[in-house]
């Protein structure tokens, strides 16, 4: 959908941000699509790799490519870090409006010339295409702080591949649960300078309230929001199932964690606007 992904382009020079959301179950989008909708602001539902694991990537794109269709804001549908090649063609002919490849594993020269590779096929698709140079850790994975993106790195991996969008470590962590993270804004202000695509912040649930303030006024136009979420939706649940016990549907207990769900999902797509 050429339309969220020109709203991405321009987010990187106004002060918002657009959210994208890693959805696990179809309740979970229909919420932020409602949260998107009441706050007349643009998101992406993405998919995961544990997401992809408990379904396949044709079914995520049918089920989001419907619900999309009838969604009152444009909603993109993003493929969140892949490595594999034959798995990103098969999101883009599913109907994602943008991928991710993760080449940050890789030296430079094959992250490029991979990146290239799905520039190339995504193109001709008006699908966007996101990569990412340096590492940003996983919190519950027990790894650390280590490689940030340089500037040199990003310029070469932007120029030489065409990503419409680039993945930066900068300070961000995934999975945070219990501390935030600190954002390197000197390091941010460095890849602004050598870089003219817009910016991506994965961890986004591990970021301080007046650090995502100041975010929104940089180059950064996207940020992957999902523990955050998670927790409510496995607190919540959890609170309903102990209080009704002798309750068995599926529909009945998930109305009020759902509920919440929207309620946080409302309050992180507000925060972002401009």
């Amino acid at each position: 959908m050429k339309e969220i992904n020109q709203m991405i382009n321009e987010a990187s020079s106004r002060n918002m941000i657009v959210p994208g959301f890693n959805i696990f179950g179809h309740e979970e989008a229909l919420a932020v699509v409602k949260a998107a909708e009441r706050a007349a602001t643009p998101v992406l539902l993405m998919v995961n790799r544990s997401a992809r694991q408990a379904m396949a990537i044709k079914h995520w794109g049918a089920l989001f490519s419907s619900i999309v269709k009838m969604a009152e804001v444009p909603i993109g549908v993003h493929l969140d870090h892949c490595t594999d090649l034959d798995l990103i063609q098969e999101a883009i002919e599913s109907g994602f409006t943008s991928v991710m490849y993760d080449g940050s594993k890789l030296s430079l020269d094959e992250n490029i010339r991979n990146s290239r590779f799905v520039v190339k096929y995504a193109a001709s698709r008006d699908v966007a295409v996101e990569g990412e140079v340096g590492s940003v850790p996983y919190d519950d994975l027990g790894e650390k702080l280590g490689d940030f993106t340089t500037p040199e790195e990003a310029k070469r991996l932007v120029e030489e591949s065409g990503l419409d969008w680039l993945a930066v470590s900068v300070g961000n962590i995934h999975r945070l649960t219990d501390r935030k993270s600190t954002i390197d804004f000197q390091a941010l202000q460095a890849i602004e300078n050598a870089t003219k695509v817009p910016l991506v912040i994965h961890g986004a649930s591990g970021i301080r309230d007046e650090d995502m303030e100041q975010l929104k006024k940089s180059k950064v136009a996207k940020v992957n929001i999902g523990t955050a979420l998670r927790q409510v939706f496995g607190q919540s649940l959890r609170r309903e199932m102990l209080a009704s016990p002798e309750v068995f549907d599926r529909i009945t207990l998930l109305k009020n964690p759902m509920n919440l769900y929207e309620e946080k999902a409302y309050a992180l797509i507000c925060q972002l606007k401009e």
